[in-house]
């Protein structure tokens, strides 16, 4: 393990050599349990960042400008709507958390300080205890753990619930993937969550815009997507061509040990959120166990309602493989 202190956060650096190059993972306890840098060198290629490297900054009054590579979404994913939620008709308010936000976004877990344990230099885990941060309701322990495999990273986010008012929970994790015209994204789904202005959710479609068919294929550079799609089969493909690089992103179930009074969901992320900015050199892929303000959802789809105790566990793997065919290209 090695670590470097920047803007008051040290990096935790894990590595892996493997036959498909040197990985180095980077990793920020300190500022909401996010990453750093995900970098592999191969031979006879520059280190290329598999998801964009922290720029180092940090902006504790505006959360979201910080440049993370990837940050866990906890208590719950995106936005939530009419200031809280109601719950067994009592009302649970959830405070904004972000300048320039109209609603409060990702949950509170990538606002606080994670404490971590190193098994070796190619694994962590980190964990975060949670009492109604910010006066909100959630009061939780959250898990997350990182390991680099040959060929890629197993990644999970656990949440337990500790209060004694059971309350809907949902998970997600928001990495910011490298992109230039060549760049594409694959994913098998079955509808899109268009939206508002606000980027709340209006009405639910079969029927995609054009560009936006995640099943054919579509390029990572384009017009504006910031929606979430559904019957998502939990698994993703992005390619850089310039790269001869394909990252496969797939949903990996994990078994959970509970005692009768403990009990565990592991529910597959079928919802694929996709933030496709006009200008930019990055996109995010963002597995999530529910839609964009899923609280006022009929039905709350995703949302996991936990008793003291309980846990839900979102769990992915990332793998990367060469491809045939290398175009050279320059950044945008």
């Amino acid at each position: 393990m090695s670590a470097l202190t920047i803007a008051n956060h040290t990096t935790v650096w894990l590595e892996h050599l493997g036959n498909t190059g040197k990985q180095k993972l980077g990793l920020i306890p300190t500022l909401g349990g996010s990453l750093a840098a995900w970098q592999l060198v191969r031979d006879g290629f520059t280190p290329f960042d598999l998801f964009r490297s922290w720029d180092g900054l940090d902006y504790p009054a505006e959360p979201l400008r910080v440049a993370q590579s990837s940050y866990p979404l906890v208590p719950w994913s995106n936005r939530i709507s009419q200031g809280g939620f109601t719950v067994n008709q009592q009302f649970h308010a959830i405070a904004l958390n972000a300048a320039g936000q109209a609603y409060p976004i990702h949950g509170d877990g990538f606002l606080q300080t994670w404490a971590f344990n190193q098994a070796d230099t190619s694994s962590l885990e980190m964990r975060l205890t949670s009492k109604q941060f910010n006066r909100n309701p959630h009061h939780y322990s959250a898990t997350q753990t990182f390991k680099l495999v040959d060929g890629g990273m197993d990644q999970s986010l656990t949440v337990t619930h500790l209060g004694d008012t059971p309350l809907p929970y949902g998970l997600g994790l928001h990495p910011w993937l490298p992109r230039n015209e060549l760049t594409t994204l694959q994913a098998n789904v079955g509808g899109v969550w268009l939206s508002h202005a606000d980027c709340l959710p209006k009405e639910h479609t079969t029927d995609f815009p054009p560009s936006w068919d995640l099943n054919a294929g579509i390029s990572a550079a384009g017009s504006l997507i910031d929606n979430c799609f559904t019957g998502w089969d939990g698994t993703a493909r992005v390619t850089w061509p310039d790269q001869a690089l394909q990252l496969s992103l797939e949903h990996r179930p994990m078994k959970s040990s509970h005692s009768e009074e403990v009990s565990a969901h592991v529910v597959p992320p079928c919802y694929l959120l996709v933030f496709r900015k006009v200008e930019g050199n990055y996109f995010c892929l963002e597995p999530v166990s529910h839609p964009i303000d899923a609280f006022h959802l009929p039905g709350q789809p995703g949302l996991q309602v936990l008793k003291k105790g309980e846990s839900l566990t979102l769990a992915v793997s990332w793998r990367f493989a060469s491809t045939s065919t290398s175009t050279s290209l320059p950044p945008l």
